[in-house]
């Protein structure tokens, strides 16, 4: 596929500042831990961006409310590595829909890990695609990334977003709900990538045997990482 035009779309305490009996809570950016070294074999030469896109959600996305301070510490293993692994599951040149992109996790990981992936981030609240913007102009994927203002059930996300090889979803709803989403987003024979923790076999068993798609549990990133990834696949037919 070759590039498209797309559009665009932290930390220490320190005492509240009242103002006008207004009490504002101001939390100063904090910074980004040194990459531990799975970073460099996950990411490689592309490191560099994964460390700006790190910066950003340890400065901007606490300021802003979109990542909680006590993440920041644990942005490496918890967020950036976990998310990037999944790239193991994603063909050559793909384009990938991340639904309910949030501060842009998984789909922005995934774009600093790998050049060749187009990156589809669609998220509905205005502030979060914001951020999603101007920090994709600062890591100057505008050609390979797009953020996308709406909700993955939209017609009108649907028609922009839809006939995709994969899609992926974070912390966004429980597994029925995602797969009811996501399925009219995916070409037959595409895949949905769903990031679950320890309650993946409990949500795959609640999905039942339900036609036109299959389901499988995988574990990603296990020979770099201590905990390996758990991603529920859904396959459409």
């Amino acid at each position: 596929m070759s590039p498209r035009a797309r559009s665009r779309s932290a930390g220490s305490s320190c005492s509240p500042i009242r103002e006008r009996s207004v009490w504002l809570d101001v939390t100063p950016a904090a910074a980004l831990p040194a990459p531990p070294a799975a970073g460099r074999e996950i990411f490689g030469e592309r490191l560099e961006l994964a460390v700006r896109y790190g910066e950003r959600l340890a400065g901007d996305g606490v300021v802003r409310g979109l990542i909680g301070p006590a993440e920041v510490p644990r942005l490496w293993d918890r967020h950036l590595l976990n998310c990037a692994v999944i790239t193991d599951l994603v063909s050559h040149g793909a384009r990938v829909v991340d639904v309910g992109s949030g501060a842009g996790l998984p789909g922005l990981a995934m774009a600093c890990r790998r050049a060749d992936l187009h990156v589809d981030l669609v998220e509905s609240l205005a502030r979060r695609v914001t951020f999603l913007t101007e920090t994709v102009t600062e890591l100057g994927f505008d050609d390979i990334v797009r953020v996308v203002h709406g909700r993955a059930e939209d017609a009108a996300v649907r028609r922009q977003v839809g006939n995709a090889q994969w899609v992926t979803a974070r912390a966004v709803a429980p597994l029925d709900r995602l797969v009811r989403w996501c399925m009219p987003l995916l070409r037959p024979g595409g895949r949905l990538l769903a990031l679950k923790g320890a309650q993946a076999e409990a949500e795959v068993a609640a999905l039942g045997r339900t036609r036109g798609f299959g389901v499988s549990i995988v574990r990603c990133g296990g020979q770099v990482l201590d905990t390996p990834v758990t991603v529920v696949v859904v396959q459409r037919d």
